[in-house]
């Protein structure tokens, strides 16, 4: 449980339920995603931003859809609690290295521009203390003693605390507009490459010398090419 100071008696019903949902909601993503991190508890703000302001409930399929730009523990806590899933192909992953999630709901028929929202990380993590920098430094070298574990959990609880206490506006910018949606899911035939057997789907094919290769494939032989 986090154990905070409440000034004022009248917001305490309320801040009380905030934790409950909070942490229902990590709980949710955590069971996905393996462990509780900072990170995770980052994506669970963005994706209960999104579903207050923006969607109205878990997606079933591709009637909305999440563009994110890394892969961190964030995005599990999106594809939980959101529905949008790289499985089900309203997940795109955008390799820019930015903690940035638009969520983009898409209208019928696909031929007009559907409404969004970006949402883009903007806060600031407390600032560490001296031996917190230590044990952290000890941790990422190999050090698991138990003093460097306790640490090291308490460091993240401290970050956690910190995000489910920040308002809205400290942790996020938000950018609403419209835009045409990125072309639904598609499903292709899979084909044998001639070369390692394996089962690759057709438009991810390359042809080289009359022969169907696979991606990796693919490249192998090009390199033997250029020797």
């Amino acid at each position: 449980m986090i154990l905070l100071q409440i000034s004022d008696p009248e917001k305490i019903p309320r801040f009380w339920y905030k934790i409950r949902m909070f942490q229902k909601s990590l709980k949710k993503a955590a069971e996905f995603h393996g462990h509780v991190c900072p990170g995770l508890a980052m994506g669970v703000r963005v994706a209960e931003f999104a579903l207050k302001d923006f969607i109205s409930g878990k997606a079933e399929d591709e009637e909305v859809l999440c563009i994110v730009e890394n892969d961190s523990c964030a995005v599990d806590a999106v594809q939980a609690l959101t529905g949008c899933t790289f499985g089900k192909g309203n997940l795109l992953f955008r390799d820019y290295g930015k903690q940035a999630y638009t969520f983009i709901k898409r209208p019928p028929g696909n031929s007009k521009k559907g409404e969004a929202v970006r949402i883009s990380v903007i806060w600031v993590s407390p600032e560490e203390t001296v031996r917190e920098k230590e044990m952290w430094k000890r941790y990422m070298e190999g050090d698991h003693a138990a003093e460097v574990l306790e640490a090291v959990h308490q460091r993240k609880s401290k970050k956690i605390k910190a995000m489910l206490e920040a308002s809205e506006e400290d942790l996020f910018t938000l950018k609403r507009f419209k835009t045409k949606p990125p072309c639904e899911a598609r499903i292709f035939q899979s084909v044998a490459c001639t070369k390692c057997g394996e089962k690759t789907m057709e438009t991810r094919t390359k042809i080289l010398g009359g022969r169907v290769l696979c991606q990796p494939c693919f490249e192998k032989e090009m390199e033997i090419c250029k020797r």
